[in-house]
């Protein structure tokens, strides 16, 4: 895990984009925030930049490859395993369900997205202060 690397963002829809920009300039981490409006396009970035990722935080209903799909690819891809990128769902329909196939996929998170952005402010200040302070395998 890279703690200086980009914050992966896989979102489809353009204003919970706009409302994760905004919370991501607020909190001012220095970490570079790349955006994807689907998992293809990031699997794609994800197989090809020679940047280690800090963190991914994906939606899981996108076109193309959805972030189940994104998950499992990622997961069973031996050279993009070695990187140690934390893994982390973020995702408005939720239910048992989905959340116990996640974590079946060896997610680190899943969270639910807020509709206010003191409480998405809160939720992403958590997951960034919580990675910046965990070991990986890579760390050392």
């Amino acid at each position: 895990m890279n703690k200086n690397g980009p914050v992966i963002v896989i979102e489809d829809d353009e204003d919970d984009q706009l409302l994760l920009q905004l919370v991501f300039q607020k909190l001012n981490y220095p970490n570079k925030v790349v955006y994807f409006p689907d998992g293809q396009q990031a699997l794609e970035f994800l197989e090809t930049t020679p940047e280690v990722p800090f963190l991914i935080l994906s939606d899981i209903n996108m076109p193309k490859l959805d972030g189940f799909a994104l998950r499992e690819k990622l997961h069973s891809d031996a050279q993009l395993s070695l990187k140690c990128i934390p893994y982390l769902f973020f995702s408005t329909a939720v239910d048992q369900r989905m959340v116990i196939d996640a974590y079946s996929l060896s997610v680190q998170g899943f969270f639910i997205k807020q509709s206010s952005l003191a409480e998405l402010e809160k939720t992403i200040t958590a997951i960034m202060e919580y990675w910046k302070r965990c070991a990986a395998p890579n760390n050392f």
